[in-house]
């Protein structure tokens, strides 16, 4: 039995599928279907009447240096379900499906944040990906090594900002995720290289009843100074966002106690990691992973495979990077 394949591009339109995935669920269709300058697809394939297999696209507007395109990323490679097909088999079925969708309507398509840096590397160059050295932080949460793997220096200054009279909490009503949401705009505002969906997003987060997502705040004297937000999926924890006002309040840390918040939570409620969404390039000094890396995470290389639009520039790209 062949294998069939189904678009679809609204949340209401979308049956009850199996999986536990975040990155490929309902929930997150739906914040993103919310935000400004998204649209989801999810690209699901079927073997007979069965799904087998899923893919959320994600496809956004973009604006940098004067210039307006869209990208459409992955985050992962699919999530799959018993069949009688391998999971490469599926994956190349929904790649190929991807490709020919995105690739005129996209300028560059991309999958990011691969648990397997070499599943399906040959059904990616047969359709034209080159691959880019990534990394990833992730920190275990099993039995004392958070806090064994910790910096001195970072849990004296978790310490210092609670004493100081910092407090860590979850947003619940509407009106702490729009006080976090305007702190975050502020605190993105200055990375050109981070993006920022709008406020639709996080308050459709924020709603939803189930344990895929939560919004982390934390303030002092009845202001909300810093926060994150993390997306829980099985038994990993991934944080998404995270900002603090470190300079207007040194001395409460609300940077670090926005990213300590969230792994708390995730400690407490029998996550066995943590990880960081965008650890970067494998550049020796990036400030923004030396400041993870003092969490107590563990640096592993992968990669993201990417396609761009002008052909004559992927050809030029993929002879370099393979």
């Amino acid at each position: 039995m062949a294998l069939r394949l189904a678009t679809y591009y609204k949340a209401e339109d979308i049956p009850s599928l199996p999986g536990s995935n975040v990155f490929y669920s309902v929930e997150m269709f739906q914040a993103l279907q919310q935000a400004k300058g998204f649209r989801p697809v999810l690209l699901v394939a079927y073997e007979g009447t069965q799904a087998v297999g899923k893919l959320l696209c994600i496809t956004r507007r973009c604006f940098r240096f004067k210039l307006f395109f869209r990208e459409t990323y992955v985050y992962g490679t699919g999530e799959y379900f018993p069949s009688s097909f391998a999971r490469e088999e599926i994956f190349r079925e929904l790649l190929a499906c991807f490709t020919s969708s995105f690739k005129d309507r996209s300028f560059l398509l991309e999958f990011r944040n691969l648990k397997e840096p070499l599943f399906g590397y040959r059904y990616f160059r047969e359709c034209g990906y080159f691959p880019v050295r990534w990394m990833r932080v992730r920190n275990s949460l099993h039995g004392n090594r958070i806090g064994k793997w910790m910096s001195e220096s970072r849990k004296r200054q978790i310490s210092r900002g609670l004493k100081s009279g910092a407090e860590m909490d979850v947003a619940r009503t509407e009106e702490e995720v729009r006080e976090f949401f305007m702190l975050l705009r502020r605190y993105y505002s200055s990375k050109i290289h981070r993006y920022l969906p709008d406020i639709k997003f996080f308050l459709s987060l924020s709603r939803q009843s189930s344990e895929h997502a939560r919004i982390f705040i934390v303030r002092y004297k009845g202001k909300i100074i810093g926060g994150s937000v993390c997306l829980f999926s099985e038994k990993d924890a991934y944080l998404l966002f995270s900002g603090g006002m470190r300079k207007s309040y040194p001395l409460q840390y609300p940077g670090v106690l926005a990213v300590w918040n969230a792994m708390a939570y995730a400690l407490a409620h029998g996550y066995d990691h943590f990880e960081f969404i965008d650890a970067g390039l494998p550049f020796k000094k990036y400030g923004y992973r030396d400041f993870i890396l003092r969490f107590g995470g563990r640096q592993m290389s992968s990669r993201r495979w990417f396609r761009v639009g002008w052909g004559w520039l992927n050809r030029l790209l993929v002879k370099f990077y393979v």
